[in-house]
């Protein structure tokens, strides 16, 4: 399942990340397990840049009001964002899976379930670099507005394809979600969806959309690992 979420980041949020972002040093892309790292040509913020921490408020703080995010992903734990660069000089991602587990900070573990891109570049800023994702339903080629967020599987083959001119800034995540399998998600996040729609509708009282609103929460209760 790949959602697309718009406007993610206000635009005082956006700049406030992009001026920064304007001010780093920037290191070859070093996160990726060692399958990935063969096709991986980017640059990203290390680990112990001094920008980091207050980058990474900012990007969480905006997650956290998007209700559209809690309905597609479910999330448990999300690992510490991080930021990545791509220029013209031949850099891409090619195609891979992500790692299926992540260290956190505390030294346990996260399960990679959902995958999250932020992009901070307007798509007339460069040429090239979209995100590219393989699900079921086929391939879907990527290239949102700045601030707006895609979340996909991470076990699905993805790539971010060659920029031929200009810079792609993006912020990357990962999710461990409260129900782990894929199609589970799905079938959570079309049901909340329509739920969302009827209560627009019908309003909040409306007893059939309270027994569904039960029976939505009772799947939760049966698919969650948390």
């Amino acid at each position: 399942m790949v959602v697309t979420i718009d406007n993610v980041l206000t635009p005082e949020e956006l700049a406030a990340v992009c001026g920064q972002l304007r001010k780093a040093s920037w290191s070859e892309g070093i996160s990726a397990g060692p399958q990935a790292r063969l096709a991986k040509r980017n640059q990203q913020l290390a680990e112990d840049s001094p920008l980091l921490p207050e980058l990474r408020k900012i990007v969480l703080r905006a997650l956290n009001r998007s209700s559209l995010l809690i309905t597609a992903a479910l999330p448990y734990k999300i690992l510490p964002p991080n930021f990545n660069r791509y220029t013209q000089a031949k850099s891409h991602y090619g195609p891979h899976t992500d790692s299926s587990l992540r260290p956190l900070p505390d030294g346990s573990y996260l399960r990679t379930d959902v995958s999250a891109t932020l992009f901070l570049s307007q798509p007339e800023a460069y040429d090239g670099g979209e995100l590219s994702i393989e699900d079921t339903y086929g391939c879907h080629r990527i290239k949102l507005p700045a601030g707006s967020l895609v979340v996909y599987p991470s076990g699905s083959i993805h790539e971010v394809t060659p920029v031929i001119r200009g810079e792609r800034l993006g912020c990357y995540m990962f999710m461990q979600s409260l129900v782990k399998d894929t199609e589970h998600r799905r079938h959570l996040y079309d049901m909340d969806m329509a739920l969302i729609a009827l209560r627009e509708k019908y309003g909040d009282g409306d007893p059939h959309l309270i027994r569904l609103t039960g029976l939505y929460n009772n799947l939760v209760r049966r698919w969650s690992e948390c």
